[in-house]
């Protein structure tokens, strides 16, 4: 039932005292309800409220409801995010603050960038005479460098061929995101150039072999199973190349398996939080009884999120004991403890370029860090509950945080600034995603709903309807033309993004259609919900999971 939540809040209302007291109560009667209505169940409503002489719901729709009537005949609200909103000084303060204007685009120099000036992404013509060759230089190259990495052999070999077979017949569509204008970083970026050769190589050689997805090319999955977690598991994290997996959970531990190691060990990508028979602290066990994992410990509360540094050489961890922590994952050791929020931490995110990270709290705020300080730089304020996600844009010149307040903020981190409100959902949000091209933005809610925005407007482009439980995790595919969610239904979803976006609004409200995403394909796995999801530099989509009892 729509807003359920909102009137169960209001149950508790018994006495003129508890109106006060709530701060919903306050919202509601200072601000409009704006409720689109077809014509015909207008002039029904209105016949029965004038024949039954109801003055006092007169005086209440006059005073509280703003009616849209729209001509034609009723239509599912379920079909329109707009259907009921609250309009007043809360809507007009969100359409003020989003005619600011925004720069979307990519920043200037980047990696992909330089590959291009330097044609480093081969035309057609050498790629077909070169493509059985170069796919097994390629691979030969990778496991050298990567020394075995994203798991088991095989998987890499699989992941390769799979490139240098769809690269041929996908290359030729446009790409969105090198079209995407270039901007400039607001906040100092760090100097790249001690990053080693052999790293850029690495990143270089995906790119050239990154397969480009669309409609008819699906991506590959790889997923991650945590077994024997006994639901402590509170959050899951992959990094950038599938190589690593971390683990959050209730007991303050963070736990990080190597997928090289753990396929030499056990062959499978099956991860084990804590076993039956063994102590608290000792994971799926080798035969010579060493861990199969790195055990990082420090935090005295659940730890609610971690996130990976680009190269994978750092780790960030939230908890509920208010701080949020910095690990090696080449030193196996805590570095640094960030102490600021003064309540539970529910996300952190690394930016894409590194050295400055965000979290986002229970006490209404999100905080931009720099690794180097232990203060943060910023502190947005503005949501009226908790922030529960965060996702740093593209081009690092904006955060985007979502809220139990139902709305999701996207502020310019350089002043602190709210410069876009986006009002639609029903329910708390609880998982972002951003372009690669820095265009649009998908965000999902407590209910399973998935909305598209276009960051320019403030606007929701596309409803996505298909999830009947809560989405954990949205991620992109690097070429902006898919989109994958991950839910507590126990299913990984592939949205078709690019004839959604292009579609004309005009020629959908003509029809009296609303402009959705095509749901392209539904994964289910056996009895897992899916925590997390990240699409590799190559395209390959990677997600994790604790294995839940069967009831």
């Amino acid at each position: 039932m729509m807003h359920s939540r909102d009137l169960q809040k209001l149950e508790g209302v018994l006495s003129p005292s508890h109106l006060e007291e709530m701060e919903f109560a306050h919202t509601l009667r200072q601000s409009k309800v704006n409720i689109k209505i077809c014509q015909y169940s207008n002039e029904l409503l209105m016949q029965y409220l004038r024949k039954s002489k109801c003055t006092i719901i007169l005086g209440i729709v006059n005073e509280h409801i703003n009616f849209q009537v729209s001509p034609g005949q009723p239509i599912s609200i379920s079909d329109d995010p707009d259907a009921v909103t609250l309009i007043g000084s809360s809507q007009d303060a969100a359409n003020q603050i989003n005619k600011k204007e925004i720069r979307w685009g990519l920043l200037e120099d980047s990696i992909e960038e330089r590959l291009e000036k330097t044609g480093g992404f081969l035309s057609d013509s050498e790629k077909t005479e070169g493509e059985t060759k170069e796919g097994d230089m390629d691979e030969n190259k990778k496991r050298s460098i990567d020394g075995g990495k994203q798991g088991a052999s095989i998987k890499k070999s699989k992941k390769d061929k799979a490139a240098s077979a769809t690269t041929k017949i996908a290359r030729p569509e446009a790409n969105t995101v090198s079209a995407a204008p270039r901007v400039k970083p607001e906040l100092p970026l760090p100097v790249i150039s001690f990053r080693p050769a052999e790293v850029e190589q690495s990143i270089l050689e995906d790119l050239r072999n990154r397969v480009q997805l669309s409609s008819v090319t699906l991506p590959s999955v790889s997923f991650y199973t945590f077994i024997n977690t006994h639901n402590g598991l509170n959050c899951s994290s992959i990094s950038h190349d599938g190589s690593l997996v971390a683990g959050g959970f209730s007991d303050s531990s963070l736990k990080v398996w190597d997928m090289a190691k753990l396929g030499h060990q056990a062959g499978n990508s099956i991860l084990q939080g804590e076993n039956d028979a063994a102590p608290s602290e000792q994971g799926q066990s080798t035969n010579s009884g060493k861990r199969s994992y790195t055990l990082f410990q420090g935090h005295s509360g659940p730890v609610h999120s971690a996130t990976f540094s680009p190269l994978g050489d750092f780790i960030l961890s939230s908890s509920a004991d208010t701080t949020v922590r910095l690990w090696s994952t080449k030193l196996n050791a805590n570095l640094v403890c960030y102490k600021g929020h003064n309540y539970p931490v529910w996300d952190v995110q690394f930016s894409p370029v590194g050295q400055y990270f965000a979290s986002a709290s229970h006490d209404r705020t999100a905080r931009i860090w720099s690794m180097d300080r232990i203060q943060p730089l910023r502190i947005m304020a503005g949501h009226l509950s908790d922030v529960d996600c965060l996702q740093w844009h593209a081009n690092c010149n904006y955060i985007a945080t979502g809220s139990s307040d139902k709305t999701v903020r996207l502020w310019d981190v350089q002043s602190g600034e709210c410069v876009r409100i986006f009002i639609g959902h029903r329910s708390m949000i609880l998982s972002l995603a951003m372009s690669p091209d820095g265009r649009y933005m998908a965000s999902a809610d407590e209910d399973g709903t998935i909305m598209m925005w276009d960051l320019s407007s403030g606007r929701c482009i596309s409803p996505l309807i298909g999830h009947n439980s809560c989405v954990w995790s949205l991620a992109f595919s690097c070429e902006g033309s898919l989109l994958a969610s991950g839910s507590a239904d126990c299913t990984v979803k592939l949205w078709d993004v690019t004839t959604s976006t292009k579609a004309p609004r005009t020629e959908e409200s003509k029809s009296g259609n609303t402009n959705r995403l095509r749901l392209l394909k539904t994964l289910p796995t056996k009895s897992t919900p899916v925590y997390t999801l990240r699409f590799s530099r190559r395209n390959l989509l990677f997600a994790a999971g604790a294995l839940a009892k069967s009831q």
